[in-house]
């Protein structure tokens, strides 16, 4: 995956402008380092900050001749605010952590997402915060099987159901609830360990302890939203199933989680946005504008997303462009009161869906467009036209999932692609951030040439 590959260069490529900087820190006794060399200007230039490799041939970056104003974080407001002060070991040590903790949750959302469409998540009828062992014997999983026989979904839907079969789809659902809990071992532990060596700084401490705080909620939300499952529904003809809109709450919060440890990872690893002329800065700024409401519209399609998968609306109008014979089915606003329609029922989810999807992939086509000329980083060129190319993949999966009756494969494909679509986003609006004064007063006019 693109974003992969911009991590594992980031790590590696920081360390050599890193160590330079902390040497820089240790050997003066002033807030401000000047190199004098040219040569040495070129050396720590060619390091940059960010990792990114798609210069043009002869083209070479400014050096950062003030970046040592980061001697008195957080007194001086023009320095560069690190998140991890301790030395470059330290800032690749906890940057790893960071994501891969973000890409668990990633694991999470997609695991949730093959247990909802293979229909395992109201097989564990009792939760408990800390978890339990799996039944280890025959009677063990009997007594398990007669707890969901007593369940509206045994009855309705299951019913006949082999203990063969109950077994899968109780594993499905084990694992999904230990995933979590290992998830939450994973980042305890280290959290732990950093903040007794002291590299995390206060801001990011709090930041993190935030996510940490809601990703305990979550076990929290995930069984108020199965419970809701567990509860006879109100007409006999009605498949049991969970609330929409707790299902919408849980899925968010993966959301949030993982963009919260995404972006704090980038900003650990990539303090500085690529910069290396104001003519390219400039450019930056006028993707910011047009990428951060795309990147809303993008949140705002994943979370429609969980209100069709809420209201089982996937496996209703299984045709495309039109939803059966109509562009428009005639029963959109048949709930009262109005606003009920767009959570509950079922055709006006699918359209919702259906016309956010479209707006997201025009909105990241007309962002494609509108920067083809601009001058700009060719990292951020390259992450316009990744997120172009993954918006029509995304698009494409949503079609063939909705044409196909949404199978197990395609659905969850379908998940992880919309996070992925997210994921590139978020990237990208952390690549056009505006840099520090400090090094906005180094920077040239424009990218000089051999």
């Amino acid at each position: 995956m693109f974003q992969s590959r911009v991590v594992a260069s980031i790590l590696k490529r920081n360390k050599a402008i890193l160590n330079g900087l902390t040497s820089n820190l240790k050997g003066t006794s002033s807030s401000r380092v000047f190199v004098s060399s040219s040569s040495a200007n070129n050396t720590v230039a060619r390091s940059s900050f960010y990792g990114f490799r798609s210069l043009p041939k002869g083209h070479h970056v400014p050096s950062f001749r003030n970046m040592s104003t980061v001697a008195s974080v957080g007194s001086e407001k023009e320095g560069l605010k690190l998140l991890v002060t301790a030395g470059p070991r330290a800032q690749k040590m906890v940057g790893i952590w960071l994501f891969g903790s973000a890409a668990w949750v990633f694991t999470m959302v997609v695991l949730g997402g093959v247990t909802r469409l293979t229909r395992s998540g109201l097989s564990m009828t009792d939760w408990k915060f800390t978890g339990t062992l799996p039944p280890l014997s025959d009677e063990e999983w009997q007594q398990e099987f007669e707890k969901y026989k007593q369940s509206p979904e045994y009855k309705r839907v299951n019913k006949g159901m082999s203990i063969e079969d109950f077994k899968f789809i109780y594993w499905m659902e084990y694992a999904h609830r230990m995933w979590g809990r290992a998830l939450g071992v994973m980042f305890a532990l280290p959290f732990s360990y950093f903040l007794r060596k002291g590299y995390i700084t206060l801001r990011l401490g709090l930041g993190l302890s935030a996510l940490f705080a809601l990703g305990a909620g979550q076990g929290l939300i995930g069984w108020w939203m199965v419970k809701s499952g567990l509860e006879e529904p109100a007409s006999e003809y009605v498949q049991p199933r969970v609330s929409p809109y707790r299902l919408a709450a849980h899925l968010t919060s993966a959301f949030v989680i993982y963009s919260g440890l995404f972006w704090t990872a980038l900003s650990v690893v990539m303090p500085e946005p690529p910069a290396e002329s104001l003519a390219w800065v400039q450019g930056a700024a006028k993707v910011k504008r047009l990428a951060i409401p795309v990147g809303l519209i993008v949140g705002i399609t994943a979370v429609s997303g969980a209100f069709v998968a809420g209201n089982d609306a996937g496996r209703a109008y299984n045709t495309f462009p039109k939803m059966g014979d109509a562009w428009i089915p005639d029963n959109i606003f048949e709930l009262k009161p109005l606003i009920r329609n767009f959570f509950e029922n079922t055709s006006t989810v699918q359209l919702d869906h259906r016309i956010l999807a479209t707006t997201t992939l025009i909105s990241i086509c007309a962002l494609w467009w509108s920067t083809r000329k601009l001058d700009i980083h060719p990292a951020i060129r390259s992450l316009v036209g990744s997120t172009f190319g993954m918006a029509a993949l995304q698009v494409t999966l949503g079609v063939s999932t909705l044409l196909s009756y949404v199978p197990v494969s395609l659905g969850t494909a379908h998940q992880a692609g919309a996070l992925t679509l997210l994921t590139l986003m978020l990237l990208l609006n952390h690549t056009v951030r505006r840099p520090s004064m400090s090094l906005l007063k180094t920077l040239p006019q424009v990218a000089k040439t051999a």
